[in-house]
């Protein structure tokens, strides 16, 4: 994927037209722009500390850093006070996981081969996780309705209360899930043909170069995405564009491109053990770690976030959950089961879209 670091053309620009008053608009492109290569830096970085560190101590390096620039662009956004945006791009990292990426991956993967294969005992795993947490993302927003009932005026105070409650559940949850595939049965989970381990082109590099790469990207990350979310409103009114659809497709697909861009190559290369574990094993961190850190640090910035959503999302989630199990249940895919996961995502896409703003 090196051909996205031509972008990084744009690190720059988005600087200099932002210490200089440039557009916003501009401003907002060129700060989306720049952040795609940028991504992929990270992840590269991420992949060489992990072959240098072990297997173990590799697992964790890349379940830490693989949402990182997601994670630090809604940041911004909750520390800006954007909360709705936030939690629209959190709901739209989960649906891009499982309907853009795993439908893009398993259609160009199909229309090279009759039929992919990949271990469903890790699938099988992994998609419970899912299941699992589709069930705690839920729960607030059903709780949310219910309050409302019964004490409209106190429903807000008891959203926050029950969100950091489950958040501290979830984070428990993923640890649990990090000493299950990294300790307990690193061994079922890792399984997988000889021809499916990763390859890593050209000279290792330095542990030294490899840190100060990662932490020059997130420094990177972070200015282009506090000029992002500085934008944002000016940006999309002058886009005719929502904050509600850039947060649930826009951010998502900016964050998550390089990670998207490699499971579409593994299954190119018939590797679907490992699109097929970037796709679901990212969603299950955006669930179980990205959206409970962000649920807490709203407390630390003064900025309370509850893990309600709209009822279109809460359909959105629990629609991608169901079609993402039933094509991994039998450890196989062929391209149409591409175009289905793809169609959903289109369909969900102009419903957002169209999506009257309040």
């Amino acid at each position: 994927m090196k051909w996205l670091n031509v972008m990084l053309v744009f690190l720059p620009i988005a600087a200099f037209l932002e210490y200089t008053g440039g557009n916003p608009t501009l401003i907002f492109i060129s700060a989306a722009l720049a952040i795609l290569p940028l991504a992929g830096i990270m992840g590269q970085a991420t992949e060489q500390l992990a072959v240098r560190a072990g297997s173990a101590v590799g697992g964790l390096l890349n379940a830490t850093f693989g949402n990182a620039t997601e994670l630090i662009i809604a940041f911004f956004a909750l520390q800006a006070g954007k909360l709705e945006v936030v939690k629209a791009s959190l709901i739209g990292s989960i649906l891009g996981n499982l309907l853009l990426v795993m439908g893009l991956a398993v259609l160009v993967g199909g229309l090279k081969y009759k039929e992919q294969r990949f271990n469903i005992k890790t699938a099988g795993a992994i998609s419970s996780l899912l299941t699992i947490s589709l069930i705690a993302l839920s729960i607030p927003t059903i709780f949310d309705y219910a309050a409302r009932a019964v004490a409209p005026e106190a429903a807000a105070r008891l959203d926050v209360n029950l969100s950091d409650a489950a958040a501290v559940v979830l984070i428990i949850m993923y640890i649990s899930y990090l000493f299950f595939t990294l300790r307990t049965h690193s061994d079922l989970l890792s399984a997988s043909d000889d021809d499916d381990a990763e390859e890593h082109d050209g000279k290792p590099w330095s542990v030294a170069l490899a840190v100060g790469v990662l932490a020059a990207s997130t420094v990177a990350v972070a200015f282009m995405s506090e000029f992002l979310v500085g934008t944002l409103e000016a940006a999309t009114a002058s886009l005719g564009l929502t904050e509600f659809f850039v947060g649930l497709i826009l951010i998502p697909i900016i964050g998550n491109a390089a990670e998207h861009a490699a499971a579409v190559m593994f299954a190119l290369r018939n590797k679907m053990n490992l699109s097929m574990t970037i796709s679901l094993g990212s969603t299950v961190q955006v669930a179980l770690l990205v959206a409970p850190l962000l649920v807490l640090a709203g407390l630390i910035v003064g900025q309370p976030m509850n893990l309600v959503v709209t009822p279109l999302e809460l359909i959105a989630i629990v629609a991608a959950v169901l079609i993402a199990n039933s094509v991994v249940r039998d450890g196989e895919t062929n391209w149409l089961e591409g175009v289905l996961l793809l169609g959903v995502y289109v369909i969900l896409a102009f419903a957002v879209f169209f999506y009257p703003v309040a």
